[in-house]
């Protein structure tokens, strides 16, 4: 790790030129024919995205978002040659627990800001002040406001090794862990790195079931759900996961050079996520949290940081490592293990896949709402379970 320890106050003004020319960008965009089918089956939809394009270049203020954003504790600091942004929000109440949760792609620490107040204060919203959390939010590396690795090696490993590093700077010598989807695999690292004062980790994205799953000769009905959601995936939905994985610098181009581009490929991650963004814009009706502004907020962060192609690099970078370490046992998870399934999640993980997964598994739930971005569509009921799966640390 850097010998660079210090800690920096951070604030985001993105300068008004940024902004014009984003504008510029949309109005100039160069539109594809419609689809040629009723439903998602061949990408994102025309309909979707000219909405969306609008409201971008007409109603949307990235200002305001600013304004939330600076509204909140924001740090940089240093560490193993990557400037890493992170939010930091303690809690009133003494002895809260320090937990560090780490977004995912195509989200941001945009899709967690909903869960600061809950996580932090519960008291103020009818719960125990037992529960409540000092809270980390940081920034993938080449994602959002912190700074592009310089080199490769960057995977959720190294990741991993940095998350502990920054929550011993910041002073915490016990705390707990939680991500999903790119978030769920650094957490699912740090379980297995075990660092000092780690007390164990929550995710609600089961790795296993993206590599698979656990095909069995007489597979419960909860499996083999979870099976035909994979091989659907596998086969219709996961183009953005091959690009990533294999050519992130070719889908670099459109992604720096295009809103609208940018946009739609971020739209273009799993079909629950899709069509409740969809009827947010055409329809007016949001899920939860996953509103319009919330939406463009998003992907106007990517935009405005130049962020696209090196956080599709991560991807790459996951991907490499993978290969390197193939053959290789990993390390077991041994501390204490938190889950929870979202039904609009790309597979609803089964218990049994998350106790083979996780042997030391203390927590398991099922809820009955929510999907891939559930800490963004449901952030009242995501720190509701994060509150349940760490109790029992405290």
């Amino acid at each position: 790790m850097s010998n660079e320890t210090e800690t920096r106050p951070f604030r985001v003004d993105m300068p008004d030129e940024a902004i014009a020319d984003l504008r510029r960008r949309i109005a100039a965009t160069r539109w594809p024919s419609k689809e040629l089918v009723a439903d998602r089956s061949q990408g994102v939809q025309l309909a979707t995205l000219r909405e969306l394009a609008r409201y971008w270049a007409t109603d949307y203020d990235w200002r305001a978002c600013e304004a939330k954003l600076n509204a909140l504790p924001q740090f940089k600091t240093e560490i193993d040659g990557v400037d890493i942004h992170f939010i930091h929000v303690k809690s009133r109440h003494e002895n809260a627990l320090p937990l560090i949760v780490t977004h995912g792609w195509p989200g941001s620490i945009i899709e967690l800001l909903g869960v600061i107040g809950p996580l932090t204060d519960p008291a103020a919203r009818g719960g125990s002040a037992e529960d409540a959390f000092d809270l980390v939010l940081p920034s993938l590396p080449g994602y959002g406001f912190s700074s592009e690795p310089a080199d490769v090696g960057w995977n959720v490993g190294r990741v991993a090794e940095a998350w502990a590093e920054l929550m011993h700077r910041l002073g915490y010598t016990r705390y707990v862990a939680q991500g999903g989807d790119v978030g769920a695999a650094v957490t699912d690292a740090m379980g297995r790195q075990a660092p000092a004062g780690l007390l164990g980790i929550h995710m609600n994205l089961l790795l296993a079931g993206l590599a698979g799953g656990y095909p069995s000769a007489e597979p419960s009905g909860e499996e083999r759900a979870a099976l035909d959601a994979i091989a659907t995936f596998r086969t219709s939905g996961n183009g953005y996961l091959i690009e990533q994985d294999t050519r992130p610098q070719t889908i670099g181009y459109a992604l720096l050079d295009s809103p609208v581009a940018q946009a739609a490929w971020m739209l273009d991650h799993d079909t629950d996520s899709y069509y409740k963004i969809s009827r947010a814009f055409l329809d007016g009706q949001p899920s939860g949290h996953l509103t319009r502004d919330r939406i463009v907020d998003n992907i106007t962060l990517y935009w405005l940081t130049g962020t696209g192609a090196s956080a599709a690099r991560s991807y790459w970078e996951n991907t490499r490592a993978a290969a390197l370490a193939a053959g290789q046992a990993r390390p077991e998870v041994k501390l204490p293990v938190g889950f929870t399934t979202f039904p609009g999640e790309i597979l609803r993980a089964p218990r049994s896949w998350a106790e083979k997964s996780y042997p030391n598994l203390v927590y398991f739930n099922e809820v009955d709402k929510g999907g891939h971005f559930a800490a963004w569509e449901e952030p009242q009921l995501f720190a509701t379970e994060i509150r349940a799966a760490f109790r029992s640390l405290r």
